[in-house]
């Protein structure tokens, strides 16, 4: 059974965003509840590289900002390691520094699709020279220009980098989305002191003189409270509460889906500061199939893999369509379930843009399932685990350490 109460770490992407607006501003950043995950590590490393004086104590970081124009020319080449976020983000402001820098990452990150930034920077002057639209992307500051942009795919990151190089730019810049994203990099901006405006679709930034040093209190992550809300839904008996999880309406998708799957989930403490943050307290359910596409992707993307997995125990097909972006993410996410969930004897077909589950009372174990290195596949098979006729084994349990490095103690924890 799963029992208790647990904190997950903090917010990957806010985690992310405190450190390089702390940067890039005037004055000392406090961020509490910091995600000391490999990715955001990364983060951290590059803007070290970059001349910023950033303590770190356990989870609480320090940032010593310089301003806008503060950062200084890298003498090595910027490893972004596993974190698109970091890659994609961090070329938003390297397009206006006054220096040429070199920004890489690891296998993973060099397979990853940048052509989508590179095509709305180069349109506001930036020069950015990449292996085919690949990384490493070589990028030298430029005096930039506000655009217009209607982005493709509703997507945080391509937003958020066309964000950060409007701060540098000679006049607003707006990116229109298909569906809203994500808005941490737009909460973070306003917190800031960023003049911006949003609307439905759109978010429209004016060029900055300065930003204004802030004191960040990351929540938990949402995305990494989802396994524990999965593990408590699916294991019989089970009843837990997930404390100061961040539920931003641009990333409380997973919490909609499960109560339309029949799962037993209900807010019992909220505040709305800075980021909307509550209790979440999860029980056992039984779960029916539902159908997953339109605005609410972008709301749950990260957590697609593990719905996947919740709908092979739920009663009837479950559809996931819409999801293209599964394929760009650190594995073909799509193919990668489907291929794994087969293994465990469910019918998971992959469609264009996503795939149908058809949900059975029994999962297979005595296997080993291929994470391909990525963290949220880890996860999500050793959720499965919990409740498998036979041991999930993964291949590679330590690519959690990318988003949660605490993972597998804090499953200790509440599995009783």
């Amino acid at each position: 059974m799963i029992k208790g109460k647990l904190k997950v770490p903090g917010d990957k992407s806010i985690s992310h965003r405190a450190v390089m607006l702390g940067a890039i501003s005037k004055g000392t950043t406090y961020i509490k509840n910091f995600l000391t995950g490999a990715d955001c590590i990364s983060t951290i490393s590059i803007f070290k590289k970059m001349g910023i004086d950033i303590e770190m104590e356990n989870d609480f970081v320090v940032v010593k900002g310089r301003g806008l124009y503060g950062l200084k020319k890298p003498d090595t080449i910027l490893d972004c390691g596993n974190s698109g976020t970091t890659t994609r983000l961090v070329s938003g402001i390297l397009s206006a520094q006054p220096f040429t820098s070199v920004l890489t990452g690891d296998k993973s990150i060099q397979k990853r699709p940048m052509n989508r930034i590179i095509q709305p920077l180069s349109l506001m002057g930036a020069d950015i020279k990449s292996n085919e639209g690949f990384a490493p992307l070589t990028i030298t500051g430029k005096n930039l220009h506000g655009i217009e942009y209607n982005s493709p795919v509703a997507s945080a990151q391509i937003k958020s980098a066309i964000l950060l190089a409007g701060l540098y730019a000679d006049s607003s810049t707006t990116v229109i989305e298909p569906a809203k994203s994500r808005d941490h990099t737009e909460l973070m901006l306003q917190k800031f002191g960023a003049n911006l405006t949003t609307e439905k679709k759109s978010v429209t930034i004016n060029p900055c003189i300065e930003l204004f040093a802030n004191d960040i209190d990351v929540p938990s992550d949402i995305s990494s409270a989802a396994f524990f809300m999965a593990a408590a839904i699916l294991v019989p008996g089970s009843e837990l509460i997930l404390e100061n999880v961040g539920i931003n309406p641009t990333r409380d998708g997973i919490i909609r889906v499960l109560k339309d799957m029949g799962a037993n989930i209900e807010i019992i403490k909220s505040t709305d500061e800075f980021e909307p943050v509550g209790d979440i307290k999860v029980s056992y359910s039984k779960l029916h199939a539902t159908t997953i596409g339109g605005d609410i992707i972008p709301t749950l993307i990260d957590e697609l893999p593990l719905l996947a997995a919740m709908a092979a125990l739920a009663e009837g097909t479950t559809v996931i369509k819409d999801a293209a972006e599964l394929k760009v993410k650190e594995s073909n996410r799509i193919k990668v379930m489907c291929e794994e969930l087969s293994k465990l004897g469910v019918n998971a077909v992959e469609t264009k843009d996503g795939m149908e589950i058809t949900g059975g009372s029994k999962i297979f174990g005595n296997i080993t399932v291929n994470t391909y290195d990525d963290h949220r596949i880890a996860m999500t098979f050793a959720i499965l685990n919990l409740v498998s006729d036979g041991e999930i084994k993964l291949d590679n349990k330590k690519c959690v350490e990318i988003s949660y490095p605490e993972f597998f103690n804090d499953l200790k924890k509440v599995n009783i």
